[in-house]
């Protein structure tokens, strides 16, 4: 009687991927592979497997970073099993701790990847990928708008220009704009410059508000059933909502806990026989959604009584703690809302 062979050589593949060359890490289900290094191209890697290693089932795995999603789609469209991991994911030997190189990386990879220990980020669409890339365009307009601020602040303070107090304050009105342009300096080279640093205020201004409006209106149009839900809870306002959807994507996939987890908006604990410590918010966060979530509470703050009321309870304790305890309850409504599809209703306090 003839007997077949049904089990299939495996090929893993661990990347340490850059701009200029990748560093591969080969090893198979039988024996260790080499390293070696080739250009950034995922075509060329292709051809060294079919070389190499046909009828092989090819797994391939490389950190987050600077390069993206391009090359695990690649990959995947060649028929291989790849992911994209988190780096803090990936566990270190002693001796990698102390010594860093592109081939070290390469092989705690592969070897990680080998031994089944390695889970894959969720890979966002080419649709919300660039839409997040339009989000976080606005987010760096928005940095830059707050440094112009300081800057022109900054020249009127070393002039002695004292700033009426009307006007002493983060939302620059137009008449405080006027104010400014009207500021005459004995010579021309200080009115040369506060007058190109307003025109480069007033054009990031512009380029703020068509921004807002075009991530806006790309949400009505393509999120809308979400986008309206978010918008239903108290604090959370159109740009808020925008970032939810381009950088959390589909919080459908999430419990609450998880959630938490991704935003962050959970403690760092440390625990050993009876002593139990929590050590401030986890280090592992996307820390634009929480600084976001952290700011939309603030707002929540004014128009819902039952925030208000939450607030009132903890009075004397840290601001800073309860805010950051009020976005997390924010973050629960929020995925409470997407989740039973029904828009937020304010509660009033008993």
């Amino acid at each position: 009687m003839e007997t077949k062979n049904t089990s299939t050589a495996k090929l893993f593949i661990g990347i340490d991927i850059h701009k200029r060359s990748w560093k591969i890490k080969t090893s198979t289900d039988l024996f260790d592979g080499k390293s070696f290094s080739m250009k950034p191209e995922s075509n060329e890697l292709k051809k060294y497997v079919d070389k190499h290693f046909p009828s092989y089932e090819v797994y391939t795995a490389y950190e987050a970073g600077c390069c993206g999603y391009s090359a695990n789609r690649k990959f995947k469209s060649y028929g291989w099993d790849s992911i994209v991991v988190n780096p803090a994911d990936i566990s270190k030997t002693g001796k990698s701790s102390h010594q860093k190189t592109d081939a070290i990386d390469a092989t705690q990879i592969c070897r990680e990847l080998k031994d089944g220990r390695l889970q894959g980020i969720e890979i966002p669409s080419v649709e919300r990928e660039q839409f997040r890339s339009l989000f976080r365009y606005r987010n760096n307009l928005t940095k830059k708008m707050r440094k112009l601020k300081t800057q022109i602040k900054m020249i009127l303070l070393f002039f002695g220009i004292e700033i009426p107090q009307e006007f002493d304050n983060p939302n620059w009105s137009h008449a405080f704009r006027k104010w400014i342009k009207e500021i005459k300096f004995k010579h021309t080279t200080a009115n040369f410059t506060i007058k190109r640093m307003l025109q480069e205020f007033e054009f990031t201004d512009k380029l703020i508000r068509e921004t807002s409006n075009e991530l806006r209106t790309y949400c009505r149009k393509h999120y809308k059933k979400d986008y309206n839900l978010l918008r239903s809870v108290p604090g959370i306002g159109g740009i808020v909502a925008c970032g939810i959807l381009a950088e959390i994507g589909d919080l459908r996939r999430f419990s609450f806990k998880q959630l938490a987890g991704y935003v962050g908006l959970c403690p760092n604990m440390y625990q050993s026989g009876d002593n139990f410590k929590t050590k401030g918010m986890s280090f592992r966060a996307n820390r634009l959604m929480r600084s976001y979530f952290v700011e939309a509470s603030w707002q929540a703050l004014r128009f819902d009584p039952v925030i208000q009321d939450y607030y009132r309870s903890h009075k004397g304790k840290e601001s800073k703690k309860i805010i950051v305890k009020i976005a997390r309850k924010l973050l629960s409504r929020t995925l409470a809302v997407i989740k039973t599809e029904t828009p937020y209703q304010i509660g009033v306090v008993k």
